[in-house]
């Protein structure tokens, strides 16, 4: 018999584990949870999550709780009966007494490798922090925050110029055999569960908007992290004559000046704009945009903006 799964996730990187899942004889996914669809846009229309468009298209029943504190969601689950629950970025916590539903328990891919970044953005975190390495963890919830056993691991190279939105796409796509072959060996008895180490943990809350705001004062590479790791939401940005401004860039080096000036200078060099960071770096710009306007190329934005030996970007 397949194993009956119910499959609870919202946003894209829960996708190719879903759309595996679908394909293998060996699972049945009987139902979906998923958040409630959201305004969006200028229209501010309802629209549907990328997890339960596809489960519609596979025909699969969707299901979407505001909470699953509800009597009314407690007994859906327990309608469901699920031999295991898979959890990828749902954005709802799984209260205590729907925990021992499904006989296997319910089940999450999780974006590092636990203990370490425990919480809703592991992928940006680990960018930001400076990391070269990072993971994919399954791993049975508990009562805690990402503080469950752990059923299986995998470590993944953070590339150098990588961004959080193409590191999350590709780690995506990774853990779906992870957690299929997890899966499989759960239900053969051949997994045995580590506990976590909870004095390695570390947090990984989720992003705020004000995190973006670029501090001049920081050396160029860790800026550069700050830029990749909040690409796409909410983006890294500065001030510019009063104005938010969000920047693309990397660190660069001046080719003939050595780096006296204040943090924050915008500097023009031939047709590169740079900008002083601290311990004598340079962040060279690829792309900005000004708030409520189009993303431009460094060279476009210098020519409209007319820069001045006085102009600075404003941490």
């Amino acid at each position: 018999m397949p194993l009956k799964v119910l499959f609870c996730g919202t946003p894209a990187f829960g996708l190719p584990t879903l759309e595996l899942l679908l394909e293998k004889p060996d699972f049945s996914v009987t139902a979906v949870l998923t958040q409630p669809d959201r305004p969006k846009g200028r229209g501010q229309g309802a629209v549907q999550s990328p997890i339960k468009q596809a489960a519609l298209k596979a025909g699969v029943p969707v299901h979407q709780p505001e909470t699953l504190r509800s009597a009314e969601a407690m007994e859906l689950v327990a309608a469901i009966q699920p031999d295991v629950s898979v959890v990828i970025a749902y954005g709802q916590i799984i209260p205590r007494n729907m925990l021992e539903i499904p006989r296997f328990g319910w089940i999450n891919l999780h974006g590092s490798l636990l203990p370490k970044y425990r919480g809703a953005a592991p992928v940006q975190r680990a960018i930001l922090a400076g990391e070269r390495r990072t993971g994919l963890s399954i791993m049975r919830i508990d009562a805690g925050l990402d503080t469950g056993p752990i059923l299986a691991q995998s470590e993944v190279e953070i590339g150098g110029d990588e961004t959080a939105a193409q590191l999350l796409t590709r780690v995506s796509a990774l853990g779906a055999p992870l957690m299929v072959d997890a899966l499989r060996k759960l239900e053969r008895g051949e997994i045995t569960p580590k506990a976590q180490n909870n004095a390695e943990a570390t947090p990984a809350p989720p992003l705020k908007k004000e995190e973006g705001l670029i501090n001049w004062q920081e050396p160029a590479d860790a800026i550069y992290n700050r830029i990749r790791a909040f690409d796409p939401w909410p983006g890294a940005y500065t001030r510019f004559r009063g104005s938010v401004c969000h920047v693309w860039g990397r660190p660069g080096k001046h080719p003939t000046k050595p780096h006296s000036a204040e943090c924050g200078a915008i500097v023009q060099d031939e047709k590169k704009l740079l900008v002083a960071c601290s311990e004598r770096t340079w962040l060279e710009i690829d792309f900005l945009r000004l708030e409520g306007r189009k993303r431009v190329a460094a060279a476009e934005f210098a020519n409209g903006a007319r820069l001045t030996s006085n102009d600075r970007f404003a941490s």
